[in-house]
């Protein structure tokens, strides 16, 4: 199973697949593909700012039927204690987001240059 990052899942819904790698794009064909429930919150931060185009849950509603894309169900309370490890972004959001993967054993698709550099979960490839 794959964690997907906020900006993935824009781009996914956006039908953008060419800006992901050629692996990440094989590794979503095969496998279930989840989202942190905090995602849900940044997405609909980004439609009332206009920085996308479609409320959150139109958005992941898509990619549900589109990509078999879920929110994740487990009780929240594993990955705010592993939020409260994480301690190299100030972005609650990425801090959340990464500590979903991290608490739960999940590779997490990702461009986030910090992500990237500071979360073991995170790949770009």
């Amino acid at each position: 199973m794959i964690a997907l990052d906020t900006h993935v899942a824009v781009w996914l819904h956006a039908g953008e697949t060419d800006l992901l790698p050629k692996t990440a794009r094989t590794r979503l064909d095969q496998e279930p593909s989840i989202v942190c429930p905090l995602v849900a919150l940044e997405l609909e931060y980004l439609f009332e700012i206009e920085r996308i185009g479609y409320p959150a849950d139109t958005l992941l509603s898509d990619l549900s039927e589109d990509i078999g894309l879920s929110i994740c169900s487990q009780p929240f309370t594993a990955t705010l204690r592993e939020a409260l490890k994480v301690k190299w972004t100030r972005d609650p959001f990425d801090r959340m987001i990464a500590a979903h993967a991290l608490a739960h054993d999940l590779d997490l698709l990702t461009k986030d240059e910090v992500m990237l550099k500071h979360c073991p979960q995170a790949f770009w490839c």
